[in-house]
């Protein structure tokens, strides 16, 4: 299902106060790490390393956004995050594909992403778009995990 009157364009520094909480709320399913996912340093440092796409409505609210990185002939995807209101929508899916064009723009061959091993469920999802499992390693987020929960990344790769 496509959105009528999506815009979708690089976010700016000025975004950033509308982009916080978008992203906290997307992610606080997240209740096995400490504290929120992002704030407005680490986003700050996030758009200075590589761009945030965001999606909007007509009134230009934001609905979802998504970490974009150029790595030489690789993108990064990074952080999905749709507004809870509007998840199972179809936006993500538009999102990543608009991210796909990003990176195509930009010479690249392949995109990567990592799930976090708490998050079994985004798997299937991601194999649907055209990812596949590529490898393991270490969790190295700002986050700590609660309960000594062992926790992972599973790196996965679609061609572009």
């Amino acid at each position: 299902m496509r959105l009528p009157n999506l815009h979708i364009r690089l976010a700016t520094p000025a975004d950033r106060p509308s982009l916080v909480p978008l992203i906290n709320a997307a992610f606080a399913i997240e209740t096995f790490l400490e504290g929120t996912r992002t704030d407005d340093d680490r986003l700050s440092a996030m758009m200075q390393q590589g761009e945030i796409l965001l999606a909007e409505d007509a009134s230009h609210h934001p609905l979802a956004c998504i970490y974009a990185e150029t790595r030489g002939p690789r993108g990064y995807l990074g952080q999905l995050a749709v507004d809870p209101a509007h998840q199972r929508s179809g936006l993500g899916k538009q999102l990543l594909a608009a991210a796909e064009d990003h990176f195509r723009a930009r010479g690249c061959e392949a995109i990567d992403i990592t799930v976090l091993s708490l998050r079994p469920e985004l798997l299937p999802i991601y194999r649907r778009l055209g990812f596949v499992e590529t490898g393991t390693e270490e969790f190295h987020m700002a986050r700590a995990v609660k309960d000594g929960q062992h926790c992972h990344c599973i790196k996965m790769s679609k061609p572009l």
